[in-house]
C-alpha cells in the first residue's frame, strides 16, 4: 500500500505543471516526510521534495502544515535553505537545497571528531537563534532533524512543532507528542507534567535536552533510551562537562545552547578548532582588510629558497610557510571545500588581494575536484593566473603544478600555459628561474614534441648557463629527467654536449649531477657514443679534487665499461676475409708466425706475411742466368756455399746493429743502400741521455731527419708491363749486395789504387750512399759483365766487413 501511495505521488509530481521533478527517494526512517531527490524543471539543478500525502497521514496533518509555514518565514545559515513551498488537496511539498540525513554517516559512526565538532557548533549556533533572536522552541532537537548539504554542512530541520512562546496557542503544546518517537527524546519534566510545563522553565531548557541527545548520537551512533543523557561514553574529554549540563535533569541547571557555544568558543575550548574558524570566516574573506587577511591566513615568511643543491638564493620573494588552511586534515569533509571554500578563495585570489598566500590552499582543495569539476572551476583561473606579472603568485603557481597538471588538458598547457611559463626561465630573480626549471618534470608529459625539441631545449640552454650554480645543477638533473622525451635525432646529441659540459663545471655538485644523470641515460646513447664520447670524458673526473666526484666516476665508469665490453663480445674477430694456408716453404720463410706470443711478434708476423704470400715467380737476373734449383728461397744477393771449400762461406757479421731500415714502398734500385758500420752503444748515465738518443739517429751525418727521410715519398718503379725481365735489378733492402761487392773487389784487384786511398775511398762512399735527401734518386746502371760468383780455389781476402767500419 505505502508503494501505491508513493507511485500516486510520483504521478502526481510529475505532471506539467509542477516544477521539480522527482527522483529517487531517501531513507528518512520514521518520519511523517517522505524525501525524494529531485531535479528542478527551469535550471536542471538538484535540489530535495519533502512531500506529505494528507490521506494517510490526516491526524499529524497540522505538524506538517505548521513546518511548511515555518519554513518560508525562518532564515538562517544554519537552516535548510528552503526554494519552494507547494499545497495542493492530496500533498504537501517543501522544496529544498539538496540534503542528506545525517543519520546516515551517524550510525555508520562515520563521523570525525573535528567533523563532528563543526556540525555540533553549527546546530548549537542555530539554536542559539531561535531561542533568544526568534524566542522559539525547536521541540524535537535530534539527528533525525539534522540533515547535510552538498557542501556537508550540518542545517536543521524537523520544524513540525516549532513554536514561538509568544503565542498563546503554540502548536507544541497540543501537538508536541503526537511527533514521532516523541517518547525517546522527550525531557523528563514534559514526561511529568506535559508540554505546558515549559512555560515555567527556561525557554531554551527543551532544546538543551534535545542538544545533549544529539551529541550522544553522534559520538556514539545510536541512543536507546533516557538511560543514556549524561553518560559520557566516547565524548570528547574537553566536552564532557558541557555535555553533562545540558543533559541535567533539573531543566533550570541546564546549560543553554547559547552557553554552550560560548563555553566552546573560549580559549582552548573544543570549538577552537582550524574548521570551524575557517568556516565562520571564509564567507567574508573578500571584504577583511589585509590586516585581518593576514591574520585568517596566518601565512609566515620563510627562510631564503633553498636550491635543490644547499644552495642559499636570495630573492625579495617570501612563502608560505604555514596556514590554517594548509593545516587542516585530509578527513575533513571535501565537500564544504568544493562548495563553500573553494568558491571564496579564487575570489579572494584574484580580486579580493588574497594573491599567492591563498593560492596553495586553493590549489590543494582543486586537487581532489574531477576533472569536469576542475576544468569548470579551477582551469580558467589558473590560465589567468599564469598571465599575472606577480613573482610570488608566479612561484606559488610553479611549486603547486604537480597538483593540478593531471586535470589540465594537453591543449590548454600548449596553448595558452607554457607560452607563459617561458618568460620564467629568463626572468631576472633567480628563484623564479629555479621554480620554472622544476616545474618543467611536471608538463613535460603534456607538451607536444615540437615545443621540447624546440623551444623548451633553447631555454634549458640558458639556464644550463646561468650564473646561479644551483640552477646550472638543476637544469642537468631535469635533462637526466626527460631525456626519453626527447626526439631520437636530438637525444644523443644534447645530452652528451650538456652532461660532459657539467663534469667540467667549477661547482662540485654540478659535477655530481653531470656523472649521475649519465648513469642514468645510459641506455639512450650508442655503444660508438659511450666509446668515442663519453667514456673519455669521465676519466678526468676520476681524479677529482672532491672525493665525492672520483667515487661516483668510478661508479659511472664502471657502468659504461660493461656495456661496451658486452656489446665488444657481440663483435666479430676481425673484418679481414680469411685467408687460404700458405705452402710450407714459404712458411719456413717467415721471421715470425702467427703463434708468436711476444709484445711485437704480430708485428713480425703481419710484415713476413706480406712478403710470403707475394705472387709470381722470381725475375730472372739481368744476364738472363736464373738461380740454381734448391736455392730458391736463397736471396739473389747471398753467395751460394760449396762443399769443396766450407771456409770460404761468409759470415754475417756479428754486430747486431744494422742501417736505418728504409720504407718497403721505394725500390732499392732506385737509390743505393747505405752501408753504415753502426758504432758500439755506450751505456746511458741519466733519462736525459735517453731522450737524447731518440733525438740524434743519423751518426753520421746530423744534418740529416731520419723521420723525413722515411715519410719521404720516393718514385716507385713499375712493374715490366710485358711480364718480362727487369733492367733494374730487385734488391730486398735486408742485406748488403754481397754479389755487386764482389764484382767491385775483382775490378778493383785489377786497377789497384794505393794502399792509403783505398780506405778513403771506400768510407767516402759509403758517406755518399747513406746520405738520404729529397733529391731525386739516381738509377743504377745495370751491370754488363756476368759476375762470377763461383768461388775460386785461391782463398780470398775476407776484408769487405772494412765498407762497415
Amino acid at each position: 500500500m505505502d508503494f501505491l501511495k508513493s507511485a500516486v505521488t510520483a504521478a502526481i509530481a510529475k505532471g506539467s505543471s509542477f516544477p521539480v521533478s522527482l527522483g529517487d527517494r531517501v531513507d528518512i526512517g520514521d518520519s511523517i516526510w517522505t524525501l525524494h531527490n529531485g531535479t528542478k524543471r527551469d535550471d536542471s539543478s538538484a535540489c530535495s521534495v519533502f512531500a506529505f500525502d494528507i490521506a494517510a497521514n490526516k491526524s499529524r496533518l497540522p505538524l506538517a502544515k505548521n513546518a511548511v509555514r515555518k519554513s518560508r518565514t525562518l532564515r538562517h545559515p544554519g537552516v535548510i535553505k528552503v526554494l519552494d513551498t507547494i499545497e495542493t488537496e492530496t500533498n504537501l511539498y517543501i522544496v529544498t537545497e539538496r540534503v542528506t540525513p545525517l543519520t546516515w554517516p551517524v550510525k555508520r559512526r562515520s563521523l570525525n571528531e573535528e567533523t563532528a565538532k563543526w556540525g555540533l557548533y553549527s546546530v548549537a549556533s542555530t539554536l542559539k537563534f531561535i531561542n533568544e533572536d526568534a524566542s522559539s522552541v525547536h521541540g524535537a532537537v535530534r539527528a533525525s532533524s539534522v540533515y547535510t548539504s552538498e557542501s556537508g554542512e550540518w542545517k536543521l530541520g524537523g520544524f513540525e512543532v516549532l513554536s514561538s512562546m509568544k503565542e498563546d496557542d503554540a502548536i507544541i503544546y497540543t501537538y508536541g507528542s503526537i511527533v514521532p518517537d516523541a517518547a525517546r527524546y522527550t525531557p523528563p519534566e514534559v514526561l511529568k507534567g506535559g508540554w505546558d510545563i515549559i512555560k515555567r522553565h527556561p525557554l531554551a531548557a527543551v532544546d538543551a535536552y534535545g542538544l545533549g541527545i544529539l551529541i550522544f548520537e553522534v559520538f556514539n551512533g545510536f541512543f536507546a533510551g533516557a538511560d543514556q543523557v549524561g553518560k559520557t561514553t566516547n565524548i570528547p574529554p574537553s566536552m564532557q562537562q558541557s555535555y553533562k549540563r545540558l543533559s541535567t535533569a533539573n531543566p533550570k541547571l541546564r546549560l543553554s545552547p547559547a552557553h554552550f557555544v560560548e563555553q566552546g568558543k573560549k580559549h582552548g575550548g573544543f570549538f577552537q578548532t582550524p574548521l570551524i574558524r575557517l568556516s565562520e570566516d571564509i564567507e567574508s574573506l573578500g571584504l577583511k582588510s589585509d590586516a585581518e587577511r593576514e591574520e585568517f591566513i596566518k601565512y609566515e615568511s620563510s627562510p631564503p629558497f633553498k636550491h635543490l643543491c644547499e644552495i642559499n638564493i636570495q630573492a625579495n620573494v617570501t612563502f608560505p610557510n604555514g596556514s590554517e588552511l594548509d593545516n587542516l586534515s585530509e578527513d575533513f569533509p571535501e565537500d564544504f571545500f568544493k562548495m563553500k571554500v573553494l568558491p571564496e578563495l579564487l575570489k579572494s585570489v584574484e580580486f579580493g588581494g588574497g594573491g599567492s598566500k591563498v593560492l596553495g590552499a586553493t590549489l590543494k582543495i582543486g586537487a581532489k575536484l574531477s576533472a569536469d569539476e576542475f576544468n569548470s572551476k579551477l582551469t580558467p583561473v589558473v590560465v589567468r593566473l599564469f598571465g599575472n606579472p606577480d613573482r610570488a603568485l608566479r612561484v606559488c603557481l610553479l611549486d603547486n603544478l604537480p597538483l593540478m597538471i593531471d586535470n589540465l588538458p594537453q591543449k590548454v598547457v600548449n596553448d595558452k600555459i607554457f607560452p607563459q611559463m617561458t618568460s620564467g626561465f629568463t626572468d631576472i630573480a633567480p628563484v623564479v628561474r629555479e621554480q620554472t626549471v622544476k616545474a618543467v618534470l611536471s608538463i613535460i608529459n603534456k607538451l607536444s614534441d615540437r615545443i621540447v625539441n624546440g623551444e623548451l631545449l633553447k631555454f634549458l640552454a640558458r639556464t644550463a648557463n646561468d650564473e646561479q650554480p644551483g640552477i646550472r645543477t638543476n637544469t642537468t638533473i631535469c635533462l637526466g629527467r626527460i631525456a626519453r622525451n626527447l626526439g631520437p635525432g636530438t637525444r644523443s646529441k644534447v645530452l652528451i654536449a650538456a652532461f660532459t659540459r657539467s663534469m667540467r663545471d667549477p661547482f662540485s655538485h654540478a659535477r655530481v649531477a653531470g656523472l649521475l644523470a649519465l648513469s642514468a641515460t645510459v641506455d639512450v646513447y650508442t655503444e660508438d657514443d659511450c666509446a668515442s664520447k663519453i667514456l673519455p670524458a669521465i676519466c678526468p673526473s676520476l681524479l677529482d679534487k672532491e672525493k665525492l666526484i672520483r667515487d661516483q666516476a668510478n661508479k659511472t665508469l664502471e657502468v659504461y665499461l660493461q656495456r661496451v665490453r658486452k656489446f665488444a663480445n657481440t663483435m666479430a674477430d676481425s673484418t679481414f676475409p680469411p685467408t687460404a694456408p700458405t705452402e710450407s716453404a714459404k712458411s719456413e720463410a717467415r721471421i715470425g708466425t702467427s703463434n708468436d706470443k711476444s709484445w711485437a711478434g704480430w708485428a713480425i708476423s703481419s710484415f713476413t706475411n706480406k712478403i710470403t704470400t707475394a705472387n709470381g715467380e722470381i725475375q730472372t737476373a739481368a744476364d738472363g742466368s736464373k738461380p740454381p734449383e734448391g736455392d730458391a728461397a736463397r736471396s739473389a744477393s747471398v753467395p751460394r756455399p760449396t762443399k769443396s771449400s766450407p771456409s770460404t762461406q761468409l759470415e754475417l757479421p756479428k754486430d747486431p746493429k744494422r742501417p736505418s731500415a728504409q720504407p718497403l714502398n721505394r725500390s732499392m734500385s732506385d737509390r743505393p743502400v747505405p752501408v753504415v758500420r753502426q758504432k758500439e752503444p755506450e751505456p746511458m748515465e741519466d733519462e736525459d741521455e735517453v731522450f737524447d738518443a731518440w733525438g740524434a739517429m743519423d751518426d753520421n751525418d746530423p744534418d740529416v731527419d731520419p723521420f723525413t727521410a722515411a715519410v719521404a715519398s720516393p718514385k716507385i718503379s713499375s712493374p715490366d708491363p710485358a711480364g718480362k725481365a727487369s733492367a733494374v735489378p730487385f734488391d730486398d733492402g735486408g742485406e748488403p749486395d754481397f754479389a755487386g761487392w764482389l764484382a767491385a773487389k775483382s775490378q778493383a784487384k785489377k786497377n789497384p789504387l794505393p794502399k792509403g786511398l783505398a780506405k778513403a775511398s771506400s768510407t767516402n762512399t759509403v758517406a755518399t750512399r747513406a746520405t738520404v735527401n729529397t733529391a731525386k734518386p739516381r738509377t743504377v746502371a745495370p751491370v754488363k759483365k756476368p759476375i762470377d760468383t763461383k768461388p775460386k780455389d785461391e782463398e780470398i781476402d775476407d776484408d769487405w766487413g772494412d765498407a762497415w767500419d
